[in-house]
């Protein structure tokens, strides 16, 4: 038998399925999770929090209905996005910090690394009352994972195409 025949035998052998996919909903336990931080521009600390509505919004609806408090989310900031916290800086990133005001109401526990705030100078004065102040991001980030969190770290990629171009 060639191969192109015994490769046409095998789809034949092969079911063809036209039913469309299916949604499922995993047992997720008790979600638990620690997001790192750490981005090369101020700005991306958007895109970082629209990780975190990610996580967050599938769990508060159906099927799961979750209550906020009962998410276990811990943010660890180490990177260029730490001047988002400054209070001198709330006009230049006055929706970043509202969204991280509004997830730290819904529970969200925001950590700032205490070696970053002092390479840029700062101080406890420095932060919003929602932000604690950590030894090292390193160690709280490892702290986490040693406790079952899981680690998710946000990836920050250039959009190059609509939606509708490449849909």
């Amino acid at each position: 038998m060639t191969r192109s025949y015994a490769f046409a035998g095998l789809l034949l052998l092969s079911p063809m399925s036209v039913d469309s996919a299916q949604p499922v909903f995993p047992e997720y336990g008790d979600p638990k999770v620690v997001f790192d931080f750490f981005f090369a521009d101020p700005r991306h600390i958007s895109n970082g929090l629209h990780w975190i509505r990610s996580y967050m919004n599938p769990l508060l609806e159906e099927p799961y209905d979750l209550a906020p408090e009962f998410l276990d989310i811990v943010v660890v900031i180490h990177g260029t996005e730490i001047v988002t916290l400054a209070k001198h800086n709330y006009e230049k990133y006055r929706d970043s910090v509202e969204r991280m005001r509004y997830y730290a109401s819904l529970g969200v526990k925001f950590r700032v690394c205490g070696i970053a705030a002092n390479d840029y100078d700062y101080d406890a004065e420095t932060f919003y009352d929602f932000v604690d102040i950590v030894p090292s991001a390193m160690v709280e980030v490892a702290y986490w994972q040693q406790r079952g969190y899981g680690l998710v770290i946000p990836q920050m990629h250039e959009k190059r195409y609509t939606t509708d171009e490449i849909r």
